[in-house]
């Protein structure tokens, strides 16, 4: 029963070649069996396993918002970060650098599939002496020719690899594209980050003066007879407190802004005149994404990548058991040969050679079926990498959303608390100040306040966090990647014309 459950919501996130970058290289898919599973109500089954992640498509995020799912915060600036991203970090020029070496390898590997010519010339002179045994007289020698070699592809050994070398290239795109999209998500996580610890800055400053003036006032007092010092120290303690908190946010500000310069491939300290300016944290309407169509999930880089190296690899087994079979050459030559430059190209100076022939391996010592075997178990650890991947997709899919309903829960929580604490603080000092309190009462709700001020802010950006989760976890974020592989495609068209 865990197969056919299994092989149902495999077969439903393989594939994934929708992006544009697939579509030039896409190979077949594994088997014929799993790709009919794909077939319309097999995403039902998913959709019944993973209840949170389905939904009508009246409620779901739309393919559009989840190819570009930073537009729905409505941050230029994140939005410019993050394209910024695409074009200037590091981790993507590498994963372009692979994607180029696997599109070269699959071009050595296709060039086996046709004859192969070479060209052989060469002039020589030599002289033997009698003494030697020669004739004493000089011999030139001078040829002109090209040779010819081709493997007939009978068993289909030599297409496997090219197969092979497809799905590799496909899996290379797919890792491109993984980084791509992980690099956007850590991109508007750093940069919700910044504005959260930027909101919380302003908060402490904020409490910070309101409990200066509190010590100014009871200062006052003292010094006017009015008090005594205990009320006093506790309001300075409780100043020095929420002061001493604001060096380690400023910290955090500044390796935030450090980080984003780095995703976008710039020196830490050249984004500070775009970022130090406060801005409010990026937020999407309450449960506007609640409901994610399951099927989204397919379009998981990760998941692509892990398929396409499981292709590959099935391939690579067919090429090692086509190694049991016979192999077919045929070998030849044409040109011309002649002692002198003046009889080089005359009738009798040609000549030329046909040799077809045909290689079987009779004895190798178990070495090719050991291969094949080898081949094989490797497939097994691919297909469970595979599995695990398909999992723990799925699982970070129902987390993020988990997360995020239980966030919006604990924010309006806050909130509400946040509400209480200034009215306790109000009315704290109001009695305080008719002298129906004590000092401590005003203390205790200085202190809640701050603290629940500071942990809403949190909240609140942890909300836009989740959600930035969420659309990773759906392998959102691709559309500026296929533009640019578009954009690239085309440039190399333009350049083949001319």
């Amino acid at each position: 029963m865990r197969k056919l459950t299994f092989c149902a919501i495999a077969a439903l996130v393989m594939a994934a070649s929708q992006c544009g970058a697939f579509a030039a290289d896409k190979a077949a898919p594994v088997s014929a069996d799993a790709d009919a599973l794909i077939k319309e109500g097999a995403w039902a089954e998913l959709a019944r396993l993973y209840p949170l992640s389905a939904s009508s498509a009246d409620e779901a995020v739309t393919p559009e918002q989840l190819a570009s799912w930073w537009d729905v915060f409505g941050d230029p600036t994140m939005t410019e970060l993050i394209k910024e991203a695409l074009t200037g970090n590091r981790d993507i020029a590498a994963a372009h650098a692979k994607v180029t070496e696997a599109r070269a390898a699959l071009g050595v590997s296709r060039a086996s599939l046709l004859p192969w010519l070479d060209s052989t010339n060469f002039w020589s002179d030599s002289r033997t002496p009698a003494a030697a045994g020669g004739t004493g007289n000089s011999v030139t020698l001078t040829k002109l020719g090209i040779d010819a070699s081709w493997e007939i592809d009978i068993f289909g050994g030599t297409r496997a690899k090219v197969k092979a070398q497809e799905a590799t290239l496909e899996a290379q795109y797919a890792a491109l594209y993984s980084a791509w999209t992980g690099l956007a998500a850590e991109t508007a996580m750093e940069y919700i980050s910044l504005r959260t610890l930027q909101e919380r800055l302003d908060i402490a400053k904020y409490n910070l003066a309101l409990q200066q003036d509190t010590v100014d006032i009871q200062r006052s007092k003292v010094n006017s007879g009015l008090a005594d010092e205990l009320a006093l120290k506790q309001a300075q303690y409780t100043m020095e407190q929420t002061r001493a908190a604001i060096p380690s946010i400023e910290a955090q500000i500044e390796q935030a802004k450090n980080a984003l310069a780095i995703l976008v491939g710039e020196a830490p300290g050249a984004l500070d005149e775009k970022l130090s300016p406060k801005a409010p944290i990026p937020q999407i309407e309450d449960g506007a994404f609640i409901g994610i169509p399951a099927n989204q999930l397919r379009r998981r880089p990760d998941i692509v990548q892990a398929e396409r190296l499981l292709a590959a690899q099935l391939s690579r087994k067919k090429a090692a058991r086509a190694e049991l079979w016979p192999k077919f050459y045929l070998t030849g030559s044409i040109g011309t040969e002649s002692g002198n430059w003046g009889s080089l190209f005359e009738g009798p100076s040609k000549l030329y050679s046909l040799l077809p022939s045909i290689s079987w391996p009779i004895f190798h010592a178990g070495a090719i079926r050991n291969n094949i075997s080898a081949q094989g178990a490797i497939a097994e650890q691919l297909l469970a990498s595979y599995e695990k991947t398909v999992l723990a997709a799925a699982g970070e899919v129902r987390d993020a959303l988990a997360a995020n309903v239980k966030e919006y829960e604990r924010r309006d929580a806050l909130k509400n608390g946040v509400d209480a604490a200034q009215t306790a603080l109000d009315v704290a000092n109001d009695k305080y100040a008719n002298g129906l309190v004590d000092f401590t009462n005003v203390i205790n709700a200085q202190q809640s306040l701050t603290a629940l001020s500071e942990a809403y802010a949190i909240s609140r950006g942890q909300i836009s966090t989740n959600a930035v989760r969420l659309f990773n976890a759906l392998g959102g974020g691709w559309k500026p990647m296929e533009e640019a592989e578009l954009a690239l495609a085309e440039a190399e068209r333009a350049k083949k014309k001319k």
